[in-house]
């Protein structure tokens, strides 16, 4: 293999344009431009080592038993496919030869092996020496150990409880616990400072898995009118290379047969993914050494958001239970159930052609089971879950900031670099106004408000698409309320065994969810696509500021999307609806929607309940089913028992790859959950234990799929959850609000409260104690059949026998009052009554949920001391270190001073 010791620009045509582009060769010599037949035939490329697989299947390790691997990068030999497009696959191959040759330069050693199973794929595998590990160690600012620390131990918080917890902890036998060091960003002239026992040791293979990456993505290989190409993720999305991926330790089944390898992915999936682990908690720690402090924070918010639920989710049963057995005490639904009060009640038509008229009774079974929800415990439930969800979020920052302390990512802001795609885009010269240096940026500032202008359009625009398809939702509602009015029995006494427990409103409620579910599922194809589209042409600077802009527009969008038909049913489906003498019309066209009798609660907790039992359902299938089945595939074409002769890095490629943004979609999933507990949770008080049920089984699915279905991520260094901890804060407030509308608007409780007070007993009622009874007939106003206008429309009056006016729900005065049909005394005070209650409970919620996060703070005092008493004697030490240096070269210097007087002198006393 021949050594080249200058940069090389060779003039090429590029694949996918018109204009010339240059390969380029990097080293630290000049630059020049060779004639492109003299290379090809110098071989002045400089390419990987081709080695046979040595048959060790667990190897980690080059075929010299002695270099790691930690990086390996997958391509398919042009010479050898066969459809060859000679022109395409010559630019590739001289490409990533390019390339190669330019990681070569970098210090990075390579070494290439055809496949057992494929003589088509090459895996190239990377290993940094220790000069490169420490050189970019240095520049990413990477924090390594300087002694071991002493202070980090962890006392538990459950004192008597310790024999519960050590049944549901991880065997620290199995799963032994990580020596703690003190650390400081690693400095190369200040290596005699670190713990530097064994120097294989010193950079473990996450942290050498990182380093290679951040090479791997900014070395380049082509340069096209002055913009450099580069970067692994380019040539992989290109097709130049199939994949790139650090390795597993071994397999998840079965321990490595080599001594020296730690066995972590056999060990995560036996205390971790595996399913007889699921009481268990989860071995942070280790899923933090091994995936890198990204996943481990994910999986510790998921964890204690998991933990935090159980309450909740005890709380919710409660309330539940509370309305499931006082449901026979419910006398307003015993009222629409009885056959002389609901049953000789008459209700106008719903719509204006072929609805008929019916009898109240009919809605008996929907009644009951309304009871349950919108009851005096919904009310208490939704209180508690505004103050919990305060509860949560505060003592999750303490957990946050206790990991940022035993991950030692307290400072970790500092040490992030701007992405290679931002890199790569900045051609334009400004002066910094701190350093007074010249920096490039990628645009100017005129160049940046265009770029936020056309973004933030683009949003608004998709935005509105998702608003057009939930009115297309609501349209369907109203027309399709018609074709089931005309198709169901139309049994008047409420009967027929059909029409008792399917009424056309359910008919309609459940076929609209599921369509809007169907919907929901397809718009967020779209939406993925687009939102990142967005994020890319806005060019954020760090891969934290791309995560959070995509986070921010991929949740507006998933908010809108799940929520509004939610949105709808809550706050406006039979809000504005008329009367049947003069209804209001959608479009002049369809008739507004009308809720129950019992009002539209019911039909909330539907929705809710559809969506997300289906959500995590189609979830549950893309994340669990989809890599199996291909994985399954993928085995099923691979020759039979070859498992046992492949290498690891080709049993590696076979897995299924993550994406760089699965752990993105793992939380959107986790927070559109947590928007439907807090957001409506007043409608439906089992929520919080369908998503407890959800959770636990989600921890342990991910860790599966993790472990065993998907190839090794890479590590990634995070401080916190990032922008989505700023969306919950967000959510737990408006749900204070959503909460307070659904019991005031939603549900019947302040009218049924009202009645009671003042309604029931004189000068209003006629009770001479408070009581239920009559509320129902107090509560729905008379109609005269003889005011209905234009009944071309088609009333069915046939129906009706000699009934002359039917009722309807609302607050009116009845014909002939001189203010026939407008809102009557009672509703004024209903009003009155929602507004006061809206203000007193936002107002008591908010001032518990400001108490607490003002008692709580953010850090605990024992974790703010650690982290300064650390701080201090990492300071201290360096210091200490330093001053020795300094003493033992002044020293040195002291001797060599004195010395050279002696010299200086001896001769005048001879």
């Amino acid at each position: 293999m021949k050594k080249m010791s200058r940069n090389v620009l060779l003039q090429m045509e590029e694949e996918d344009d018109d204009d010339d582009g240059d390969i380029v060769l990097e080293n630290l010599g000049q630059t020049i431009v060779p004639d492109l037949g003299s290379l090809e035939s110098q071989h002045d490329f400089r390419t990987p080592e081709f080695e046979e697989f040595n048959g060790k299947p667990d190897s980690l390790f080059f075929n010299d038993g002695r270099r790691r691997i930690d990086f390996v990068l997958v391509y398919e030999d042009e010479s050898r496919k066969e459809t060859n497009k000679k022109g395409t696959n010559e630019k590739q191959r001289r490409k990533r030869q390019a390339y190669e040759s330019n990681l070569i330069c970098h210090g990075l050693q390579l070494e290439a092996t055809r496949s057992v199973l494929d003589d088509k794929l090459v895996f190239v595998k990377v290993h940094a020496p220790w000069e490169v590990l420490c050189t970019y160690a240095e520049i990413m600012h990477i924090k390594l150990p300087l002694k071991p620390n002493d202070l980090k131990n962890r006392s538990s918080a459950f004192g008597t409880l310790n024999w519960f917890t050590k049944v549901l902890s991880v065997d620290e036998s199995i799963i032994k616990p990580e020596q703690e060091f003190f650390t400081a960003p690693f400095e190369k002239n200040r290596m005699n400072d670190f713990y530097i026992v064994d120097r294989d040791a010193f950079f473990n293979p996450a942290t050498r898995s990182r380093i290679v990456y951040f090479i791997l993505s900014r070395v380049k290989y082509q340069v096209i009118n002055n913009v450099s190409k580069f970067g692994i993720n380019r040539l992989v999305n290109s097709g130049i290379y199939k994949a790139a991926f650090p390795l597993h330790d071994c397999k998840f089944r079965r321990q490595s047969e080599d001594p020296s390898c730690p066995n972590e992915r056999y060990l995560l999936y036996r205390e971790w993914a595996h399913p007889r682990s699921i009481y268990k908690k989860q071995p942070l720690d280790l899923i933090r050494k091994y995936y890198g402090e990204k996943i481990g924070i994910y999986f510790a918010w998921l964890g204690y958001y998991t933990q935090m639920l159980l309450l909740a989710a005890v709380v919710g049963v409660a309330c539940f239970l509370y309305g499931y057995l006082n449901q026979d005490n419910c006398t307003w639904s015993k009222e629409v159930c009885h056959p002389d009060i609901g049953g000789k009640i008459i209700m106008c038509p719903q719509c204006d052609r072929l609805c008929p008229f019916w009898k109240l009774n009919i809605t008996c079974e929907s009644s009951k089971k309304l009871c349950i929800f919108d009851s005096f415990g919904t009310l208490v439930f939704a209180v508690f879950m505004g103050v919990w969800v305060t509860l949560f979020l505060e003592f999750w920052k303490r957990r946050q900031a206790e990991l940022e302390y035993e991950w030692d990512t307290v400072e970790l802001q500092q040490e992030e670099q701007a992405r290679p795609e931002y890199e790569a885009r900045c051609t334009h010269v400004v002066i910094n106004e701190i350093t007074q240096e010249e920096e490039r940026i990628p645009f100017t500032a005129w160049g940046k408000c265009i770029r936020i202008t056309l973004c933030a359009s683009a949003v608004f625009f998709w935005i509105l698409l998702i608003i057009a398809s939930v009115i297309g939702i609501i349209v369907y509602r109203l027309s399709v309320f018609i074709v089931f009015s005309a198709k169901l029995p139309k049994n008047i006494n409420g009967t027929d065994p059909i029409q008792k427990y399917l009424t056309p409103q359910t008919a309609t409620s459940i076929t609209a969810s599921i369509i809007s579910f169907i919907i929901i599922m397809i718009l967020n194809t779209i939406y993925e696509k687009v939102a990142i589209m967005i994020t890319n042409f806005e060019l954020p600077r760090t891969q934290t500021d791309y995560e959070n802009s995509l986070t921010m527009k991929m949740f507006l969008f998933q908010f809108v999307n799940y929520y509004s038909s939610c949105f709808y049913i809550a706050f406006f489906k039979g809000k504005f609806v008329g009367y049947p003498g003069d209804p209001v019309y959608w479009l002049g066209k369809y008739r507004n929607e009308e809720c129950d009798p019992g009002g539209c609660l019911l039909e909330l907790t539907t929705q809710l309940t559809i969506i997300m039992g289906g959500k995590a359902i189609w979830n549950n299938i893309q994340e669990v089913l989809l890599p199996w089945i291909m994985n399954l595939i993928g085995r099923f074409h691979r020759v039979s028992g070859s498992e046992k002769i492949t290498p690891r890095w080709e049993q590696d490629y076979h897995l299924q790859p993550m994406g760089k943004l699965g752990l993105f979609y793992e939380y959107l999933e986790m927070i559109i959950q947590f928007g439907f507990v807090t957001l409506f949770v007043a409608s439906f008080p089992l929520a919080p234990l369908l998503a407890l049920v959800n959770n636990i089984l989600e921890i342990r699915v991910d860790a599966w799929k993790l472990t065993t279905q998907f190839r090794r991520l890479v590590p990634e260094k995070a401080q916190d959850i990032g922008a989505w901890q700023p969306i919950m804060q967000g959510i737990a407030i408006l749900a204070v609000v959503t909460n307070a509308m659904i019991i005031a608007f939603t549900s019947d409780m302040i009218p049924r409260l009202v009645y009671y007070w003042s309604f029931s007993v004189p000068p209003y009622g006629d009770h001479t104690s408070y009581t239920m009874e009559g509320y129902i007939n107090n509560t729905l106003s008379i109609f005269k059949v003889a005011d209905f206008k234009n009944k071309s429309k088609g009333n069915p009056y046939s129906d009706l026998g000699n009934h002359t006016t039917c009722r309807y729900r609302d607050f009116r005065y009845p014909p002939g009052h001189p203010q026939e049909y407008k809102h009557n005394i009672y509703y004024w005070h209903v009003i009155a009554a929602k507004l006061a209650f809206i203000i007193v409970m936002e107002h008591v919620i908010y001032s518990v949920k400001f108490f607490i996060s003002y008692a709580i703070p953010d850090v605990s005092k024992r974790t703010k001391s650690k982290i300064q008493r650390e701080k201090y004697l990492t300071q201290k030490l360096l210091h200490e270190n330093h001053l020795k240096d300094m003493t033992k070269n002044m020293g040195v210097i002291a001797e060599r001073m004195i010395e050279a007087v002696d010299n200086n002198l001896r001769p005048k006393s001879e």
